[in-house]
Parts: C-alpha cells; structure tokens; sequence
C-alpha cells in the first residue's frame, strides 16, 4: 500500500483571489481600502450583522471584543467570564490580559462545546459573561444559554473562530450573541492566511473596536474623499479628530490583500460548505466500520456541521492513544490533540491542578485527538485512512 500524506490543512489560493491581489497590488494602496470594506460588507451580511471589522487575527478580534464589552459596559477588573474547559488557548488568553477572571464550566460529551446544563452552578455576583466557544465546525447549543444570559442579564460573546458559514437552528452561528469572533487563518473554514473578523449589531461596541484597532484614534474620521459635501469649518474638526485618541489602543488591522483573499473565498463560500461537508460525512461513512472503537463526530438536532477538523474520541481502552497516534504520523496522516488548555504549565501555575473538576473534558482530552478534513482530501486519502486503521487494529488483534 502506497503511503499517502492526509494533512491537518492546507490552502489552494483561486484564481479569483490571485486576480484580486494583483489588483491591489496595482493600486499600491495596501493598507484600509475597497477590498477591505468590501470584504466586511460581504461577512456582515453572511453573519446577519450590522458590523463586521477585519483584523489580523482572530485572537486579536477577540481582545479587542472583549475589551469594548468592558469598557462599554463599566466590567471591573477580576469579573468573571464563563469559558468552556476545552478550547484553544487564545479564548482565555485574552481574558486573562483584560484583568478578567476566566471560570471554566465542563463540556458536552457528545459536542465537545460548554454544557448548558452547568452553567448556572457556575454564576456568581460577578459574573459578566459567557463566552461559549464552537468548536470543530459545529455550533455550541446556544439556545439554552442565550436563555441563561438573559436570567443573569450577562453579555455573550461567541467565539466562532472555527463556524464561518455554520448553521444554528436555520441561523449564522455567530448571528445570537453580543458580539462574535471568527478566525480567517490557513486553517480555518474562510481562509486568509492571517485574520480575524470581529461582527455585532451594537453600533457602540463597533464604534469602540473600529477605534481601539487603529491604535484608539477617534474613528469619526473615515477618509478624506466622504467629506466633499462638509463645509470648511467641519471638515477642519474632521481632519483634527484623525489623529485624536480616545482610547489605549493597538494595531490590529489587516492588509488589502487578505481582504482580497477573503472576498474571494466568501463568492465561493457555497462550494466551500458542500465541499467541507461532502468530506466530513465520507470520513463518518468509512470509519463507522470502527464505531466500537471510536466515537466520531456527532451532529446536533437543527444544526448543522461543516467539519473545519474531524475529532475522533478512543473508546477503547486497549487502544493507547499516543501509540495509535504516532502509527497514524508515521504513515503519513497528520494529527492533533484535543485542546489541552487546563493542563498547560502556565495554567497550572495560575490555577493549580484543576483538572478533575471537569470530568468530561479530562476523559476528552485524554483520548482525543484530530485529523484533517479540509476540501482537498479525497475519497482516496479516506480509502487509505480506512485500511490504515484496520491494520492497526488488527495488528493489535482488536478487529
């Protein structure tokens, strides 16, 4: 059997999007231009949002959200946020650097996203918010916890770096909270290379983020050539007001050729959703033939998934996770682990061991792992995933 190469992701730039990029490069104007509000426009409307601001990353959209919820809002210093006990890094990276409090509620074992049902035990007088993060490609089961906010009267600010262009119940995952977050990097379902897209309908939360990515500049002033038709003594306030701060900002815009990409990647997003979703379900076809070994990704009722990764949980415990992970390496399928995030040494220096108090996400993290399902793999990849397995397994003398 001919070893292949299955990889996490990878990226395929269109022709459209290269024809983009060289029109940016011909206008010589790379920074905040055309393709950049275009771009916005067009993830708006995809998200069912007023507002969206295109920032270099998506853990860069989510400081800067959080930051405006809290200044926005009066939050103080040490209010807590609810966060999931699997997810990336960067969710309560950015807590942690607004000098908020991160508390962490147990997961779903079927989804993998925070468990509605333990979130209330979780609320305090300082709670502020709940950051449910959707993970893998499938949504959190915002329902129940966009009803728990409006008890508690708290913000939620969804993490969906990883459902561009996922259905919740006929809705944008994305389109119920707050405010959201979603990634564009290489991996991810709308790729730009780098990038983020920060999106609400709170015209005050867009304003404060569209100041605090250009360093905190009093976003009044737009550019020169809207003013045309402002008399002089107004246009003179305009171009003062350009370089007012007004806040502690940063510098987090992007360029006008990951717009360019983007733009691109969104008129294609159809093929993108039937692509991703065709390989998602012919990985659940093939490998439903080890069911008594492993649990595959499971869809929720009314939702939809569209597969950025493919997790796979070990059931078996005859199976050694690492052993069974490294075979898969050295035959040429790439992976990765479940987000081991309370067990990092910088969390278990802020948190102590903390672990075993999120039973289900321990067990998950333990003996999960993730393989890739972007729009390139074929039915030949998922063939040879199929017979790799089986030889493992029988190897093993498991099947």
């Amino acid at each position: 059997m001919r070893k292949r190469h299955i990889s996490i992701s990878t990226v395929r730039i269109s022709r459209k999007a290269k024809a983009y990029v060289n029109k940016v490069l011909e206008s010589n104007r790379l920074s905040y231009g055309p393709f950049t509000e275009k771009f916005e426009k067009r993830f708006a409307a995809i998200s069912n949002r007023k507002y969206a601001m295109f920032v270099n990353s998506g853990t860069s959209g989510l400081q800067l959200a959080l930051h405006a919820l809290k200044e926005s809002f009066n939050w103080h210093d040490g209010d807590e946020v609810l966060v999931p006990a699997i997810t990336f890094v960067a969710t309560t990276n950015v807590i942690l650097q607004n000098r908020l409090k991160p508390i962490f509620v147990d997961v779903e074992k079927d989804y993998y996203c925070i468990n509605p049902q333990k979130i209330e035990a979780a609320i305090t007088s300082k709670t502020k918010a709940i950051m449910p993060v959707h993970l893998f490609g499938q949504s959190a089961d915002m329902n129940p916890i966009l009803q728990i906010a409006k008890k508690y009267k708290l913000k939620v600010l969804e993490d969906s770096c990883e459902t561009a262009l996922v259905k919740y119940h006929n809705q944008p995952v994305g389109s119920l909270g707050d405010i959201s977050v979603y990634s564009t990097y290489i991996a991810h379902i709308i790729s730009t290379g780098v990038g983020g897209m920060a999106t609400t309908n709170n015209h005050k939360l867009a304003t404060t983020i569209k100041s605090l990515m250009f360093h905190g500049r009093d976003n009044i002033y737009l550019k020169i050539e809207d003013d045309d038709t402002e008399s002089k003594k107004r246009l003179n306030s305009l171009i003062e007001r350009r370089f007012q701060f007004i806040h502690i900002g940063y510098s987090y815009r992007n360029t006008e050729m990951e717009a360019a990409i983007g733009l691109a990647e969104i008129e294609n997003k159809s093929a993108i959703i039937k692509r991703r979703r065709a390989v998602g379900q012919s990985l659940t076809k093939s490998l439903s033939d080890f069911s008594q070994f492993f649990q595959l990704p499971k869809v929720r009722s009314k939702a939809q998934h569209i597969y950025m990764l493919y997790p796979i949980v070990i059931c078996d415990k005859r199976i050694k996770r690492d052993d069974f992970l490294l075979y898969l390496e050295v035959n040429g399928v790439e992976t990765r682990l479940f987000f081991p995030l309370l067990s990092q040494p910088i969390y278990k220096k802020l948190f102590g061991n903390i672990e075993s108090r999120y039973p289900v996400a321990k067990k998950l993290v333990a003996r999960g792992f993730i393989i890739g399902s972007h729009p390139y793999i074929n039915q030949k990849d998922i063939n040879y995933l199929h017979n790799i397995i089986e030889k493992y397994l029988k190897k093993k003398k498991l099947h």
